[in-house]
């Protein structure tokens, strides 16, 4: 290791903590920024996911819902900015898990930020490979979008690409997520003028504030009363929920990241902020364009709807084409923070096979991680190649239930895991030691205002989405759950078991990679 005098601010700082630079330390405050703001990416949740509002609230769910769920999002993040100014390490979530609330805490919070994380992978590169299909069929009209077993076949190739981009070069995938951020940037603004000025007519104010659709199947399609309100109408908050999240990318970045304490700290909360207004105005853009809401309705919620409804096949093509690229920015990213969690938590020997996980190539990239997130990836995602029908054979609605399961899985995994460092922080006080960057006294009320919002927001994540996959439903059918409490609850499960049986007994939570006493000097 280099002497206490070569070594850099960000060096010492992660010295303290107890680990040696092992990562290359190349990313500048935007780059972190960035891909934050990548994994957000309002040119993939908000199209991609536009149909859990629309489904469950209609216009009026997505046009007020946004903003308000966002407020909440942004008091998450702002913790969140505080814990990675004082602890800015690639373990971020799990590591302050650990620091503030003991082992056992590190290891759950672990392990519900992998999941979440890769499931977030799955969800995005399933997203681009719809959207591609269907830009296809946008310019082609001989080409038939929505064919499963193709479009399964395209996420594929596209984790296969995503893949071989984080294996080859750190750097690169600093220029791609810079590149993403203009190109969210000016994408965004081309899709909102292209669907100002190109239609002959628009929605009404009124019908996008105050319109509402209940698509679900539950209470017979009403939209009024105490089962709309409280069960079909919370739902559709996880078009914000999930679009804004995986900002904790950030603090995996940080020990790749230069000036880390600050830099990390303002990638979370601004990367939310800015994608929380651009969002706003891209969903407005979305409804102000429905030129039929009952067929948009009828098309299952989807984007695609709206755009063949308002446009020429070749500008609804431009938009797909505008998404499509946006989401595999948004891919590349997700599997650069997945990789580093992975990398982190496996270092410190979490993960059966640690070691393979943990192994940096000559590049300093863990090849063998990047490798299981995309296995992980496709085997979560194979209930996609179910097509579910939720309306009838002569009115065919067709919802991708799986996909918005893994949306769901990837909401819950994450911020349940984001959930429980806030609550530490919390219950510790003014004893805990902040960073440059930190909320001052404000954690008192952000912090139980964070934690009430994401358990409310992770039971409506678990909830079944339409009524053929309730239960209790004369119509029950497998192929309509969703499965997300299955996957979370049933790993949660299994990782109490694990724990109990042998877990407790030598994991030990972060391991230090420089010497006691060698940290000690840096304190």
């Amino acid at each position: 290791m280099a002497s206490v005098t070569e070594l850099s601010d960000d060096e010492r700082r992660l010295a303290e903590l107890g680990y040696k630079q092992e990562l290359d330390r190349s990313w500048s405050g935007f780059s972190n920024f960035a891909i934050s703001f990548s994994i957000i990416s309002i040119l993939a949740g908000c199209f991609t996911t536009f149909g859990v509002g629309w489904n469950n609230g209609g216009p009026a769910a997505i046009a007020w819902g946004w903003p308000i769920i966002s407020m909440f999002i942004l008091s998450i993040g702002l913790c969140m900015s505080e814990l990675v100014s004082a602890y800015p390490t690639s373990g971020g979530i799990y590591w302050w898990a650990s620091k503030l609330g003991g082992v056992k805490a590190g290891y759950y919070t672990g392990w519900l930020n992998l999941i979440g994380l890769l499931a977030i992978d799955a969800s995005v590169a399933y997203g681009c490979a719809t959207f591609f299909d269907l830009t296809l069929g946008a310019f082609n009209s001989g080409y038939t979008s929505g064919e499963l077993n193709r479009v399964f076949l395209y996420f594929i190739v596209v984790l296969v690409l995503v893949s071989l981009v984080n294996i080859f070069s750190a750097h690169l995938l600093a220029v791609l997520n810079n590149v993403s951020v203009w190109w969210h940037v000016f994408g965004a603004l081309a899709v909102v003028l292209i669907l100002w000025f190109v239609p002959n007519h628009h929605a009404s104010v009124s019908s996008v504030f105050t319109h509402t659709v209940n698509n679900t199947g539950f209470i017979g399609g009403s939209t009024h009363g105490l089962g709309f309100l409280l069960y079909v109408l919370p739902i559709s908050a996880i078009l914000t929920q999930y679009t804004i999240t995986g900002y904790d990318a950030s603090a995996h970045l940080s020990e790749e990241t230069h000036g880390a304490a600050d830099s990390a700290a303002k990638g979370i909360w601004q990367s939310i902020a800015y994608s929380a207004i651009g969002g706003w105005v891209l969903l407005l853009t979305f409804l102000f364009a429905v030129q039929d809401e009952a067929g948009v309705t009828k098309g299952g919620g989807a984007v695609a709807t709206i755009f063949s409804q308002a446009l020429t096949s070749k500008w609804a093509g431009a938009i797909l084409l505008i998404s499509t690229a946006g989401q595999f920015f948004c891919t590349t990213a997700c599997m650069t923070s997945t990789t580093r969690m992975l990398f982190a938590f496996s270092r410190d020997g979490a993960v059966p096979g640690s070691r393979l996980w943990s192994k940096l190539s000559a590049k300093r990239v863990p090849v063998n991680g990047v490798i299981l997130s995309a296995v992980v990836a496709v085997l979560l995602t194979l209930p996609a190649l179910v097509k579910v029908n939720i309306g009838s054979a002569d009115a065919p609605i067709y919802v991708p239930i799986a996909f918005f399961a893994v949306v769901s899985i990837g909401v819950v995994g994450l911020y349940v895991a984001f959930a429980i460092p806030i609550y530490f922080r919390w219950r510790m006080g003014e004893a805990f030691q902040q960073g440059s960057w930190n909320l001052g006294s404000k954690w008192r009320w952000l912090a139980p205002l964070a934690i009430v919002e994401i358990i409310v927001t992770s039971v409506v994540a678990m909830l079944p989405t339409v009524n053929t996959g309730n239960p209790f439903d004369k119509d029950f059918a497998w192929k309509f759950v969703n499965y997300t409490p299955i996957v979370v609850l049933g790993a949660m499960a299994l990782l109490w078991v694990f724990w109990h049986v042998s877990a407790k007994k030598w994991f030990t939570g972060p391991r230090q990679t420089v010497d006691a006493d060698v940290a000690d000097t840096f304190r």
